[in-house]
């Protein structure tokens, strides 16, 4: 079986670097595919003629080095960006809400754009049909606050802006 390996070892670097591809696909957290990085460095390796104990090495060392130094590059590319280019439940945060059903520190429910959140405040009261402004998301549950009190992202809540 080792004999196969050492004279099929381009093989088995390419199985390595297609799985770790298909599981970055998965996760899609920049983690498996600088590991696929160091699969290609070892193929590289192997058909340089190394052998195989140098070309696992070579796979260590490029899929460590590339996840200390690229991958947080890559995220912090990912992850900049203006505002209004939020996604997810991101872009929910400061955005107004109709109270549907009293919302207290127990929960309630409100509409935030077309859906309908289960919400809870932080101590205040809203009755039904008072409008509030979501300041986070815990989970699936919204937590809302007075309008006036929740700063848009991007924006100071330092006070009135001139």
């Amino acid at each position: 079986m080792l004999d196969w390996l050492v004279g099929n070892g381009w093989a088995l670097w390419l199985a390595v670097f297609l799985v770790l591809a298909v599981v970055e696909m998965l996760t899609l957290d920049l983690f498996f595919i600088m590991m696929s990085g160091g699969a290609l460095a070892a193929l590289v390796a192997y058909f340089l003629g190394t052998p195989l104990w140098l070309q696992i090495v070579v796979f260590c060392v490029v899929a460590l080095l590339m996840i200390l130094f690229v991958r947080p590059l890559g995220l912090r590319h990912l992850r900049k960006g203006p505002p209004e280019q939020r996604t997810n439940v991101d872009r929910l945060l400061g955005q107004p809400a109709v109270v549907l059903e009293d919302v207290s520190e127990a929960g309630g429910l409100v509409k935030i754009g077309g859906d309908t959140w289960t919400a809870r405040s932080r101590g205040e009261i809203f009755p039904a049909g008072t409008r509030v402004a979501v300041s986070e998301i815990s989970g699936a549950t919204a937590i809302v606050a007075g309008p006036g009190t929740v700063a848009e992202p991007g924006r100071h809540a330092a006070g009135p802006q001139q």
